[in-house]
C-alpha cells in the first residue's frame, strides 16, 4: 500500500516536470522553424499528450481488456472540453476562436468525438472500426495541413532574444529542444504508466470497477499534461495554442488511439450501462463546447462556469450510476 502511494506521489511529480519540459521546448522549436500555432498543438502537444492514452490502450488490449482503453478516451474527452477548457479561461481570458480554420475545427471536434460512440451501437469496435478511425484521422491531419497559410499567429523570437543571440546560437537552442522534449516524452511515458499502475492496484484494493477506473481515474489523470499545458498557455494568451491542443487531443483520441487499440484488439461492450453516463456527458460536452465557440467566437466566463458544472455532474452521475446498486 506505501509502495504504491510512493508510486503514484512521485508519478505525478514526473508527469508536471516532463509537461513542462515539454512545453519549453514546443515554444523554442515553435519559434525557430516559425511554425503556426495552432499546427503546433495539434501535431505536437495534442499527439504528445495523448500518448498515455495509447500506451494504457495498448496494455489493455494486449492484457485482452481493451474496454479500459474506451472507457479512457471518453473520460479523457470529457476533462478536455469542459474542466480543461474552463481552467483555460480562468487562468487566462476569453478563450477566443476568432480563426475559420478552429471554428471549422471545432465542427470536426464533435463530429469525431461522437464517431467511436457511434461505431460502438453494434456493441463491438471493430478491427473494419479501427481502420474507419484511423482513416478519420488521417484526413483531418491532411486538411489542417492544407490550411496552414490560412493561420495568423507564428511563433517569433521577442527583440530581446533577437538582438543577444546569433543564428548559430539559435540552432544549438533549436538541438537542444528537440532533447528536452524527446526527453520530456519519455519521462511522460514512464510516469504516466506508474500512475496508471498505482491506479490499478488501488482500483483492485477497494473493489472499484474496471470501466469506473477508464472512465473517472484514468481518464482525469491522462489529462493532467494537457491540463497544464493549458494553464500554462493561458497564462501567456495564447488561445489558439489553447484549443488546438483540447481539439487536437479529442481527435487524437478517438481515432489515432481508438483505432490503434481497435487494429490489436477488438474492444466488445456487451453491457452498455457502465457507459451511459459517459456517453452521455461526451455529447452535451461536446455539444456546448461546439455552440460556445460557434455563437460568440469565444469562450466566456459564464460559459467556463457552466463547463465545469457539466463536469461535476458528470462525475456525481457516473459516480452514483456504477457504484450504488441497482
Amino acid at each position: 500500500m506505501l509502495l504504491h502511494l510512493l508510486i503514484l506521489f512521485i508519478s505525478a511529480v514526473m508527469l508536471f516536470w516532463s509537461a513542462n519540459w515539454l512545453v519549453h521546448g514546443i515554444m523554442r522549436v515553435a519559434r525557430y522553424l516559425r511554425w503556426r500555432e495552432f499546427v503546433i498543438a495539434f501535431f505536437v502537444m495534442a499527439i504528445v499528450s495523448s500518448f498515455p492514452n495509447l500506451f494504457v490502450g495498448v496494455m489493455a488490449a494486449l492484457r485482452g481488456i481493451p474496454e479500459l482503453s474506451f472507457g479512457d478516451v471518453v473520460g479523457n474527452s470529457v476533462v478536455d472540453l469542459t474542466l480543461v477548457a474552463a481552467l483555460a479561461v480562468f487562468f487566462g481570458k476569453e478563450l477566443r476562436a476568432d480563426s475559420k480554420v478552429i471554428q471549422t475545427s471545432s465542427l470536426y471536434t464533435i463530429a469525431i468525438a461522437v464517431l467511436p460512440v457511434l461505431l460502438i451501437v453494434d456493441h463491438q469496435l471493430s478491427r473494419g472500426d479501427g481502420i474507419v478511425l484511423l482513416a478519420v484521422f488521417f484526413f483531418y491531419s491532411i486538411w489542417l495541413f492544407s490550411k496552414r497559410n490560412e493561420y495568423s499567429a507564428v511563433y517569433e523570437f521577442s527583440n530581446g532574444e533577437a538582438k543577444s543571440s546569433t543564428p548559430f546560437s539559435r540552432f544549438q537552442m533549436f538541438l537542444q529542444s528537440l532533447g528536452a522534449i524527446g526527453l520530456g516524452m519519455g519521462v511522460l511515458l514512464l510516469s504516466a504508466m506508474g500512475v496508471v499502475r498505482a491506479v490499478e492496484f488501488f482500483a483492485a484494493e477497494f473493489h472499484l470497477p474496471i470501466t469506473l477506473i477508464g472512465i473517472l481515474v484514468i481518464g482525469l489523470g491522462s489529462a493532467l499534461p494537457e491540463l497544464y499545458f493549458t494553464i500554462a498557455s493561458a497564462r501567456k494568451g495564447k488561445s489558439k495554442i489553447i484549443l488546438g491542443d483540447l481539439m487536437g487531443a479529442v481527435i487524437v483520441m478517438a481515432t489515432l488511439v481508438l483505432g490503434t487499440v481497435a487494429l490489436i484488439h477488438p474492444i466488445s461492450v456487451t453491457d452498455f450501462s457502465p457507459f451511459a453516463i459517459a456517453r452521455f456527458f461526451l455529447l452535451v460536452s461536446a455539444l456546448f463546447f461546439f455552440v460556445f465557440l460557434r455563437t460568440g467566437r469565444k469562450i466566456s466566463y459564464k460559459e467556463a462556469f457552466f463547463l465545469v458544472f457539466v463536469y461535476i455532474a458528470f462525475i456525481a452521475g457516473e459516480m452514483i450510476v456504477t457504484i450504488s446498486p441497482i
